[in-house]
């Protein structure tokens, strides 16, 4: 594409950039790429206006004219908007990874962008030229006329990288004993589709004492060819309660005996939303689990009996614990010299909150502590328990693309993509089958839904409008 002479382009430029004086409003709101807020007075196109009496002077008011910012953004608006209709999935009101503008003189009627049969007339077209990059890492450059009457499209270029923002490239398969499943909120047919397209052997349910309805989701599960992982809570306000533990470990055994191929007894029992605040005790907890694996085990014996997995944190400080959490791996060195190693088979364990590929052992932009790295934490969990397995009854990779931004105490995901969170599912799964450490490898999240202030599908490999990035990658490892 040729400019036009480079006073008559400067010029251009002059007088655009002139008129282009964009409010602080809409400069926040060019860089998010939010849906354009309706200015005060004036009625958002397309909405009708409440049926009300006008005024007298109504007929002799005149709506005061877009200026040149809101023509930007209008512009901007329609070309992301053609953008999501050939990529095939709507970006109207979604964010992009980022993009770019820049006031432009073309010098032909395709803007620059002929294409392939289409003859181009010579003439001066003021406009837009905005680069727009999508979550996948694929950057579209996009001209328009000033009010984006015509929208072209001119090239579109893929970055793969290796930095920490970036993906990985995927190389190996899983080895060993490792298996792969993943937590669901609903086992209908569609979420055990997205489990087969990933090659997934294991369904976990989360389930608490005295849930009837949990002995038929195994028998669903066994029906459709996954062994079923249910990770068991009860009442908070009687876990401490010797008495109580009868009751758990009855309701545990009747698991077992329905078929249940594993078993997690209680979930981040080191922080008070799992355990009553100031009796947070590894030692506790050990007698707890000695009681449901022993009944476990003699309802039936090839049930694994896997120990709850801490929430991996390092809050508590150097000391490692207060009446609220203690740090996992204080909790777990707590279970050890308790005993907890006679009554698990299995070392529970939570890795939810990496953003960095699990090949690596340094380079997160928060700081270096070991729940951040997947090798570290694994390192972590088993540094108390030689000789045993690990199972990864929650493995997860947030991202907010497609939901929009994350809730306090998750922004620390911002910038991991779909594409991200499939490669180091992938990654990590490798990794852990080839370290001979890992038993079970269960994905959190298959299917959930909710996207609040805990951005539970931000987790979900079935991402919204149904593509599963993630089961295509663990796929081919598997």
């Amino acid at each position: 594409m040729k400019r036009f002479l480079m006073t008559m382009t400067a010029l251009f430029a002059l007088l655009m950039a002139a008129l282009l004086t964009i409010s602080p409003a809409t400069q926040a709101l060019a860089q998010t790429g939010a849906t354009m807020t309706p200015i005060p007075g004036r009625q958002p196109t397309g909405t009708a206006a409440p049926a009300t009496a006008a005024p007298a002077v109504a007929a002799t008011s005149a709506v005061p004219p877009a200026t040149p910012g809101e023509q930007m953004m209008t512009a901007y608006f329609k070309a992301k908007e053609a953008l999501g209709k050939k990529v095939g999935r709507s970006l109207v009101g979604r964010p992009v990874k980022s993009w770019s503008y820049e006031i432009f003189a073309f010098n032909d009627s395709e803007l620059g962008c002929a294409a392939s049969g289409v003859a181009a007339k010579a003439g001066f077209v003021g406009g837009y030229k905005f680069i727009i990059t999508l979550f996948d890492n694929t950057s579209y450059e996009i001209h328009t006329n000033v009010d984006a009457s015509k929208i072209v499209f001119c090239t579109s270029t893929q970055t793969t990288t290796t930095t920490a923002g970036g993906v990985s490239p995927i190389t190996g398969n899983i080895g060993g004993t490792m298996e792969t499943g993943g937590q669901v909120q609903e086992f209908s047919l569609a979420t055990v589709g997205k489990m087969n397209q990933a090659k997934m052997k294991w369904v976990k349910f989360q389930s608490s004492v005295g849930n009837g309805g949990t002995a038929g989701l195994i028998a669903a599960a066994n029906t459709q060819g996954k062994k079923a992982l249910i990770s068991v809570i009860g009442d908070k306000a009687q876990v401490t309660n010797a008495a109580y533990w009868d009751t758990y470990a009855a309701y545990v055994a009747s698991l077992a005996k329905a078929g249940a191929g594993a078993i997690e007894v209680w979930n981040e029992q080191n922080l008070d939303r799992e355990w009553p605040n100031g009796q947070i005790n590894p030692a506790t907890y050990t007698q707890l689990l000695a009681k449901a694996a022993t009944a476990i085990k003699a309802a039936n014996p090839g049930t694994i009996v896997i120990s709850g997995a801490p929430a991996p944190t390092g809050a508590a400080g150097p000391g490692g614990q207060n009446p609220a959490y203690w740090n996992d791996d204080t909790y777990y060195q707590g279970m050890a010299a308790a005993g907890a190693a006679n009554y698990l088979d299995c070392v529970g364990v939570h890795y939810n909150e990496g953003v960095v590929s699990p090949n690596q052992t340094s380079g997160d932009p928060r700081d270096n502590y070991p729940t951040r790295y997947f090798a570290t934490m694994l390192n972590r969990a088993l540094a108390s328990f030689p000789g045993k397995p690990a199972c990864f009854t929650e493995i997860g990779y947030l991202t907010p693309e497609g939901y929009g931004p994350l809730p306090a105490g998750f922004t620390w995901a911002q910038n991991t993509t779909i594409a991200n969170q499939a490669a180091r599912l992938a990654q990590a799964a490798v990794a852990a089958g080839a370290s001979g450490r890992v038993r079970l490898f269960m994905v959190f999240n298959v299917d959930f839904s909710y996207y609040g202030t805990d951005p539970q599908a931000g987790y979900a490999i079935n991402r919204l409008g149904g593509g599963c990035p993630a089961c295509d990658a663990l796929a081919a490892v598997s």
